[in-house]
C-alpha cells in the first residue's frame, strides 16, 4: 500500500512589519526653517520681518532666549541660522517692556550715519 504524501500548498506570508516613515517633526520654537544667508537690503526686507515676528514671539514665552537675544542679538540670529549683510546690525530696545522693538539698520563703511532698514515692535491689542 502506498502512503499518501502530503503535499504543502505554498502559503503567503502576512507581514506584520508596519512601515514607519521617519518624519522630523517641527519644533515650534524655531525661528526659521532652513539657514538664511542674506545678502542685501532687499533681501533683508524681504525675509526677516517673518523671521523677526517669530523672534518676538518666543521672546513672550522663552526667557532663556530672551536674555540671550537681549545680550547679543545679531549671535543669537547667527546661532539659529539667520546670518545678516556686514553692511547691516541689529539692536533690542526695550526688553523688559510689553513692547520690545527689534531695530535693523545699514551702516556704511566709514560713515556715522545710520539707516533704519525696518523694525517690528510687539503690541498687543484689545477690541471689542
Amino acid at each position: 500500500m502506498k502512503k499518501k504524501q502530503k503535499k504543502n500548498l505554498p502559503v503567503k506570508a502576512k507581514s506584520t512589519e508596519l512601515i514607519t516613515v521617519h518624519q522630523e517633526k517641527e519644533n515650534p520654537l524655531d525661528i526659521t526653517k532652513k539657514l538664511h544667508h542674506l545678502k542685501n537690503r532687499t533681501e533683508v526686507r524681504k525675509h526677516l520681518p517673518e523671521i523677526l515676528g517669530r523672534v518676538l514671539a518666543r521672546i513672550w514665552i522663552d526667557t532663556d532666549f530672551k536674555e540671550d537675544f537681549a545680550n547679543d542679538p545679531q549671535k543669537t540670529l547667527e546661532f539659529n541660522g539667520v546670518y545678516l549683510p556686514e553692511d547691516m546690525s541689529i539692536e533690542f530696545q526695550k526688553p523688559n517692556s510689553d513692547r520690545p522693538r527689534i531695530v535693523v539698520y545699514e551702516q556704511r563703511p566709514k560713515s556715522k550715519f545710520k539707516l533704519r532698514v525696518l523694525y517690528l515692535q510687539l503690541v498687543m491689542m484689545a477690541g471689542r
